[in-house]
């Protein structure tokens, strides 16, 4: 994926409307996590449609929005949202958001999303490490790339040394993170009861409907990223009833405390 200048230009739109200044670290908040930005101060925020070529999704929960400033002593570009496969059936839809991170030099990248837990002692309002991923959906947002550099080493895609860090930011916090494998549904549905036992079976400690299409394009560009999934409820049919999403964005939303405790812990040492 050669350098394109839809990053440069909407690494310009940025500079244009205030982020001045370098960028320590950049964070994707998913469902229901936006308001950490409130910690964030001289703060410039910058729509998703004022970026050229930045993806509008229309997931409640997501402001759609670039926040930049200082977030517990560092300089933090905040994305208020996402683009889902499931909203635009595009899996590269993230591509010129982290193309343009590349622009800004590639800073550390740590994704958020809400999941759904798989394992009894990752239970809805706490917060899971992902360690590895399963994407069998069929689509990657390489697809259709050019040259060998489409062929990217999936080994350690998310980074060993920020998940120590996160690691060491939770115990010193006291937020209570947990770790487990990650496994990609496209969406909007719901998971069925079957399609939970075969994840299960296959080795995925949580399910969700994002993250893996950006760690992917993240590789591609040399980003180094880790992610953390909000645990906002079991999987289909581990405990009866039926996941919703609004009780996914409520919790996620309640969630939110224990992240910030462990962001403010691992910019602080960033």
């Amino acid at each position: 994926m050669a350098v394109d200048a839809i990053f440069d230009e909407a690494a310009g739109t940025l500079i244009d409307r205030g982020v001045d200044g370098p960028i320590d670290c950049a964070l994707v908040l998913g469902t229901g996590l936006g308001r950490i930005a409130d910690d964030m101060t001289d703060m410039v925020t910058i729509p998703f449609s004022a970026i050229p070529g930045f993806p509008l999704g229309e997931v409640s929960g997501h402001a759609r929005q670039l926040c930049y400033g200082t977030l517990f002593g560092k300089k933090v570009l905040i994305f208020q949202g996402r683009a889902h496969y499931y909203e635009t059936g595009d899996p590269a839809a993230m591509r010129v958001p982290l193309g343009m991170l590349s622009a800004f030099g590639s800073p550390p990248l740590i994704l958020t999303n809400a999941a759904g837990s798989l394992k009894p002692d990752l239970r809805p309002g706490g917060l899971a490490l992902i360690t590895d991923h399963i994407n069998l959906n069929g689509p990657n947002p390489l697809v259709g790339d050019v040259g060998d550099g489409r062929f990217v080493p999936m080994v350690d895609a998310y980074d060993p040394h920020l998940r120590m860090r996160l690691k060491k930011a939770a115990a010193s916090s006291g937020a209570n993170l947990g770790e487990g494998v990650y496994m990609w549904f496209t969406g909007p549905s719901f998971e069925t009861p079957a399609e939970i036992r075969m994840a299960k079976t296959l080795g995925a400690d949580l399910v969700g409907m994002s993250t893996v299409p950006e760690v992917i394009l993240a590789r591609r560009f040399g980003i180094r990223v880790a992610a953390i999934s909000v645990i906002t409820n079991m999987g289909a049919g581990l405990l009866g009833g039926a996941p919703q999403h609004g009780e996914t964005r409520d919790v996620a939303t309640a969630a939110s405390t224990g992240l910030r405790r462990l962001f403010r812990s691992f910019l602080s040492e960033l």
